[in-house]
């Protein structure tokens, strides 16, 4: 009898596994794109294997197994019995094949991972999927795809992008890194803090789009934001000698610990003055303070991610805003913009800076800003300079400022939020 959970349980496998899988097969085959090809197509017999046979003991196992034998498969229909078939034929051996070619679990059958391989599979899979020869785009896409485990349905949904983009993207990304022949392996030493700034950057950018979409419906987008917390706990595990990767653990986990009270019952924002702060993720604040200690431990300073996950912690300890300690918040984004110097910093200085000092001196900052043509087409700049032009009683300028904030903002829940405090003013 057909089994009704197969294709759940190949779900929930596959985005557990599959970057295990995805990276085992790239070892052995030392072909990146031929590993996630592989990868792919045992994907593919789970999907009518499992929910017609029923799930087998190790499904992990059996996945591994089938991409290994297709393995062998490709490389003799591209010569037969080459020096590398042979090598992957002793390797996997010739037993343990059930009718059909599919996987049987034999008795004494080799163990699924090498204890002393499978870290290593998962971080250089992460490398390559961020390599700097591709696109930031690309980089995303395909570190969901590979590392992540999402179908590019997935993806596209996510980033509210045509499935047919996002399955471009991963083509061109793959066929980019067999053109470059890029190595499946870890940096040296020398190239590889370099390497995990775009591995970090990379999982900061999918949180970030889930903690704050762009566009959309919704305010916040839970699975993705999860699922780079997820990537993030992963790095922590793979290169806890990294104090950033620290950072960028605590960082996210201090964010995602307000989620639960940014929203209203209708997904429309609560401001953070507005916020139950009751609601907030003990927990997560918890995890998040750890991770920066341990980021402050093994570092020599705080890097980038660091002061962020720094000026989160501020709020996460805060029992209101009036309670929290804005004059360190303001010191610590004048630490961020000496190190990694961004408007968006700056905008965000302002903003720390009205609460510290008042509205008057945040105005000089926007003002810069403005003057400088930074963020010209987005609706932030225009959002802060309205609030600080109202609270300093400049209603019509104000008004202006919402106005064309308003029409730059391109997610609903969020020009909602404007257009209230727009009618607020009136």
């Amino acid at each position: 009898m057909a089994d009704p959970t197969g294709r759940d349980a190949v779900a929930a496998v596959w985005r557990i596994e599959s970057a295990r899988i995805v990276g085992a097969l790239a070892r052995y085959t030392g072909d990146f794109t031929l590993a996630e090809d592989l990868a792919q197509e045992a994907l593919a017999e789970a999907l009518v294997t499992w929910p017609r046979d029923g799930v087998p003991r190790n499904p992990a196992g059996w996945l591994l197994t089938v991409g290994r034998r297709r393995a062998i498969d490709a490389f003799r229909r591209r010569a037969t019995r080459d020096d590398r078939y042979r090598a992957l034929a002793r390797d996997l051996g010739e037993g343990g094949v059930a009718t059909g070619g599919t996987p049987a679990e034999t008795p004494g059958a080799e163990p699924l991972w090498d204890p002393d391989q499978i870290d290593d599979d998962v971080l250089a899979l992460m490398f390559v999927s961020c390599h700097p020869v591709l696109s930031r785009e690309a980089q995303v896409a395909l570190t969901l795809r590979v590392v992540g485990g999402l179908t590019s349905d997935e993806i596209a949904k996510a980033f509210l992008v045509p499935t047919a983009t996002v399955q471009a993207r991963i083509t061109r990304a793959k066929k980019t890194l067999a053109a470059a022949q890029v190595p499946f392996a870890i940096p040296p030493a020398d190239e590889r803090a370099a390497r995990l700034g775009s591995v970090l950057n990379v999982v900061y950018v999918i949180f970030t789009e889930g903690s704050s979409a762009t566009s959309g419906a919704h305010l916040i987008r839970l699975d993705l934001a999860a699922e780079a917390q997820r990537l993030a706990r992963v790095l922590a595990r793979l290169v806890p000698e990294e104090p950033e990767v620290h950072g960028l653990l605590a960082l996210l986990e201090l964010t995602a610990a307000r989620f639960p009270a940014r929203t209203d019952a209708t997904g429309r924002p609560i401001l953070l003055e507005h916020q139950n702060r009751m609601r907030w993720d003990r927990a997560a604040i918890r995890r998040g303070r750890a991770a920066l200690d341990q980021a402050a431990r093994i570092g020599r300073g705080l890097g980038a991610y660091g002061l962020q996950a720094a000026i989160a912690e501020c709020h996460a300890v805060a029992d209101s805003v009036e309670a929290t300690d804005w004059p360190r918040i303001v010191l610590l984004y004048e630490a961020l913009a000496r190190l990694s110097p961004s408007p968006i910093i700056d905008l965000n200085r302002a903003v720390a800076v009205s609460m510290a000092e008042g509205p008057a001196p945040a105005l000089a900052i926007v003002d810069d800003l403005r003057s400088a043509a930074a963020l010209p087409n987005s609706h932030l700049l225009p959002s802060v300079r309205g609030e600080l032009l109202a609270r300093l009683g400049r209603t019509a300028e104000a008004r202006t400022e919402f106005d064309l904030a308003i029409v730059l903002c391109g997610n609903d829940q969020e020009r909602t939020l404007l257009e209230a405090k727009l009618a607020e003013l009136d």
